[in-house]
């Protein structure tokens, strides 16, 4: 069975993203022939095919020509199955490119090749860098509006290449790709027009890049979502804690520790739906059977010796994502794992400036789109790591305690841009 990849495309209005996307589909044979009627039928004035209303579904998105919402596409080749994230470009949906990239093990970023890097790509760029994202593909595209010219192209990747080294990326893990999508010029087939470029086409990169596996050996980490009291005549005093495993493995006989209280049992047993199991990692919802009756309640943590002391004060890398700016003694409600508190903004120490990666001291707020980092302080101890180590349980979300919108998404430990502090 072909291995999985999860990838996210970003890139400004009108980069071509939605284009490229509907290339891959196409190109990949991932549409049904009715779908490409549609598009046949829609395309105005004749000529090629527009590929972007494969992808751009919402009619909203149709009527203004640019992405809203993620979208998630699924397609596959015979060397490797892909799910896709195509998020917005507009600034004003930063957001949502943060959603989209929250998962994925590489992202392809989009620049017109006419333009080049712009601040939304830095954006982007410093996103995909905050959440860690392993490998970055930089899509220099509308390569046949600059005729091609390679000088233009490498131009463009030298300076993407020294944005992603001040980023901590490795050498290896950043590749660029000079590409026509709408005239499907190295996407999936190489093309005669760029005899300079040696590398591989889109779709090559993708089939062959490495795709780490789950590290089932990170420390367990068991948000309790619901605690199981079926009370049935066949098992009248059963308990069991049921959650998906956020992080490492879990064993029949382990001994665990409950958070954020600190105390200690064994694990007596794994059940699923489908019957019993010895063991159960990461991404598995499970409900887990604890030797002692111990008074745990949804939102508490099962982990394994050796976690972190739950903490009430912290600092974080926070992406600030709705219009009203943050501010420091700001009330708001956090939101980690299955858990919410409330939780109250102290100093906004750093603002990161997207143009030269570096960091405002005492920025005083942060406004929509900005990323920097705060201090935090919450009314009940949390069960925090770094995101480095643990990322479900370094991971948080700042919500309205009145509309209940998401307004920022939080990162613990870790700086934001490590090269920009030293």
């Amino acid at each position: 069975m072909p291995d999985l990849l999860k990838l996210a495309t970003a890139g400004s209005v009108d980069d071509g993203k939605s284009t490229l996307v509907g290339r891959l589909l196409y190109d990949t044979k991932s549409v049904l022939a009715d779908q490409m009627e549609a598009v046949e039928r829609a395309t105005q004035g004749g000529g090629d095919p527009d590929l972007s209303l494969l992808v751009d579904g919402l009619r909203s998105e149709r009527e203004q020509g640019i992405t809203i919402d993620v979208a998630y596409r699924y397609f596959a080749t015979p060397r490797r199955s892909f799910v896709l994230a195509d998020t917005p470009g507009h600034v004003q949906y930063t957001r949502n490119t943060v959603t989209g990239a929250s998962t994925a093990a590489l992202a392809v970023l989009l620049v017109d090749a006419r333009a080049g890097i712009i601040e939304q790509t830095r954006r982007h760029v410093a996103v995909m860098g905050l959440l860690r994202v392993p490998r970055l593909v930089l899509a220099v595209n509308k390569m046949d509006l600059v005729d091609h010219d390679e000088n233009t192209y490498w131009r463009i990747a030298k300076e993407f290449f020294g944005l992603t080294e001040a980023l901590g990326y490795a050498e290896e893990d950043v590749v660029a790709i000079p590409l026509s999508a709408k005239k499907g010029d190295n996407v999936v087939l190489r093309s005669d027009n760029t005899p300079w470029y040696e590398g591989p086409t889109l779709l090559e990169h993708l089939e062959s890049v490495p795709v780490a596996g789950a590290d089932h050996s990170a420390p367990l980490r068991f948000p309790v979502q619901y605690v199981v009291r079926p009370r049935t005549e066949s098992h009248p005093d059963y308990r069991g804690y049921a959650g998906l495993i956020a992080a490492g493995t879990v064993r029949a006989g382990d001994e665990v520790m409950v958070l954020p209280d600190g105390q200690r049992t064994r694990v007596e047993g794994i059940d699923t739906f489908d019957g019993e199991l010895d063991a159960a990692h990461d991404g598995q919802s499970v409900v887990l059977r604890l030797a002692d009756d111990l008074g745990i309640a949804r939102g508490a943590v099962i982990a394994a010796p050796g976690a972190p002391e739950p903490v009430t004060e912290f600092d974080a890398t926070l992406a600030w994502l709705h219009e009203k700016p943050l501010k420091p003694g700001a009330r708001l409600l956090l939101k980690h794992g299955t858990r919410t508190v409330q939780a109250l903004v102290g100093a906004v120490t750093h603002r990161l400036d997207t143009e030269t990666l570096t960091l405002d001291e005492d920025p005083g707020e942060l406004a929509i789109n900005d990323m920097g980092q705060v201090s935090l302080t919450v009314s009940e101890p949390l069960p925090l790591d770094d995101y480095d180590v643990v990322a479900a349980t370094g991971s948080f979300l700042l919500v309205d305690p009145q509309a209940g919108d998401t307004l920022g998404a939080g990162l613990v430990g870790r700086p934001l841009v490590a090269a920009a502090l030293d």
